[in-house]
């Protein structure tokens, strides 16, 4: 019974865990031209040829996302706030019916932390008990790791964007709002899994046992964390010591909340995971959002009609979605 229970978590665990990563499958292809985003066009045809072929031409898809936000925008807060939220929608859907978009191209994404989070459930114990555990390590564990809090993060993003709007720096606005959207992500997706998994704490009764009624699987600051650090390091990729410093203070929170003895080592490794993907993936729907077609760029072809020449002229214009 013990083992067939310990082969469930492992499988359970280890499929949750690269959830986020195969989100990316179920981002809306990047065009290969930004000519779509003409403003206008205009064209001749002789009168006898009508119109037939206006509709040869398939009218493009519209991105699901749109008129969400452009995070380079500064808005009131009302809209802001509406906005950020239908994209977290989005979000949990992607992220959560992700296992059921498993190929070829994506399968180590799922094979190495499943094989990681299982080997690291096994040994939790050992590695929990090769550290010194003493009062002032506890201590001083739990207080480092207080960056990777949520009540640290949050004012952070937010002051971002509060900077970019001030300053009018595009850069600080995305990072807030993306920043912001990465963090709501990352929380919903760690308070569904410890609901679903209830493990005990290390510092808990009966240490380690899921269903236990505990909150230790995934760690929400290791998620959090590195949602954020894996954003700025997708954000900065052409400024290298940005994702180093990033990283480098998420592994130092990580290792705090096993030192705290708040978290197993499977714990923080699993959150740091899907907290890297959750980020990867903001930024990338972010990315490909703005190469999309938007209904708010509907275009409208608007014929013209000269009597001397006998010819239609043609006027491609672009007018706000309804």
């Amino acid at each position: 019974m013990k083992t067939a229970r310990l082969f469930q978590v492992l499988m359970f665990a280890g499929t949750l865990v690269a959830a986020a990563s195969a989100s990316d499958d179920s981002l809306p292809p990047l065009p290969s031209t930004a000519s779509q985003y003409s403003i206008a066009e205009t064209g001749t045809a002789p009168a006898h040829a009508g119109n037939d072929g206006a509709g040869s031409q398939p009218s493009p898809a519209l991105d699901r996302r749109d008129r969400i936000f452009y995070p380079g925008d500064t808005e009131r807060p009302k809209p802001l706030l509406r906005k950020l939220f239908l994209n977290i929608a989005f979000d949990q859907k992607d992220i959560f019916t992700s296992p059921f978009h498993v190929n070829r191209h994506n399968a180590l994404e799922w094979l190495v932390p499943m094989a990681a989070t299982g080997a690291l459930i096994a040994s939790d114990t050992h590695i929990a008990n090769a550290f010194e555990n003493s009062r002032g390590q506890v201590r001083w564990g739990g207080r480092i790791s207080n960056i990777g809090a949520s009540y640290t993060l949050i004012p952070i993003v937010a002051g971002s964007y509060v900077y970019g709007a001030w300053r009018d720096n595009p850069k600080g606005r995305e990072i807030g709002v993306l920043g912001t959207e990465s963090l709501l992500d990352s929380l919903i997706v760690a308070g569904v899994l410890k609901e679903v998994f209830r493990r005990n704490r290390p510092d808990e009764k009966n240490a380690g046992d899921f269903w236990g009624g505990g909150t230790s699987f995934p760690s929400g600051h290791a998620i959090q964390i590195w949602a954020i650090a894996s954003l700025l390091d997708h954000e900065y990729k052409h400024q290298k010591i940005v994702g180093i410093t990033a990283y480098s203070l998420a592994g130092i929170v990580s290792a705090a909340r096993i030192a705290a003895q708040k978290h197993f080592t499977s714990d923080v490794v699993a959150g740091g995971t899907m907290g890297w993907f959750i980020g990867r993936y903001v930024y990338d729907t972010h990315m490909s959002h703005l190469a999309h077609k938007h209904s708010s760029l509907i275009p409208m072809i608007v014929p013209q009609v000269d009597p001397v020449q006998r010819t239609y002229s043609f006027a491609l214009v672009f007018h706000p979605g309804s």
